[in-house]
């Protein structure tokens, strides 16, 4: 007898380490599989933040449901956004200064689109948090600092604030694990609609 979905796990279409982190701490099985995808600049993307998160996320799902067809699969992406002007990972420390003093000073939103997609079925849900945070200013021996010991690595807006971001980022409203790199609330939410509750596979009790 096949599995029922709730007897499979979670493919998760992520490479990051927070991601997978909070869907451990989440309590959520799951397996990671690179996505087979390169993410469009989102400083030309043509569109508004929710648009690009929305699309890359669920982009990111199908790259790799070739290969796992009968599995629920999770794709995520995320941006800081100060109004429609995006900040994705930095590509070095110079452009790590560049999108820190961007932000010094600023309200802006964290927004991650969080895409499932079960190829079997033909069954995709596309959805998106947001979390509005407060940045203050750094001075530029915390600046230098906080550059020198690389916490803005593969970060969207080149902070992580459970690393040494929290001292410098407020959330202002939302979701904190979305500031992290995946909202799990609304991943539990989401997956509940796929039939995937707590106590089963999909999601450990």
């Amino acid at each position: 007898m096949s599995p029922t979905l709730n007897e499979r796990k979670i493919v998760l279409a992520s490479q990051s380490p927070r991601r997978r982190e909070l869907l451990r701490d989440a309590g959520i099985e799951f397996e990671t599989v690179p996505p087979r995808y390169d993410e469009p600049d989102p400083a030309s993307w043509p569109s508004d933040p929710i648009c690009y998160v929305e699309t890359v996320s669920i982009a990111k799902a199908r790259s790799v449901a070739e290969d796992h067809p009968d599995r629920v699969i999770l794709g995520a992406d995320t941006v800081v956004a100060l109004e429609n002007r995006m900040f994705g990972k930095p590509m070095d420390e110079t452009d790590a200064r560049r999108i820190l003093c961007g932000l010094f000073g600023t309200t802006h939103r964290v927004i991650t689109g969080v895409a499932l997609h079960e190829p079997a079925g033909g069954r995709q849900i596309i959805r998106h948090a947001t979390t509005r945070c407060r940045m203050r200013p750094m001075s530029p021996a915390e600046l230098d600092e906080y550059l020198r010991g690389g916490a803005w690595e593969g970060k969207a807006g080149a902070y992580g604030i459970q690393d040494e971001g929290d001292e410098f980022v407020t959330i202002v409203e939302g979701s904190f694990s979305n500031v992290v790199g995946l909202p799990i609330e609304l991943v539990v939410e989401m997956l509940a609609d796929f039939g995937v509750r707590p106590g089963r596979g999909g999601l450990a009790g």
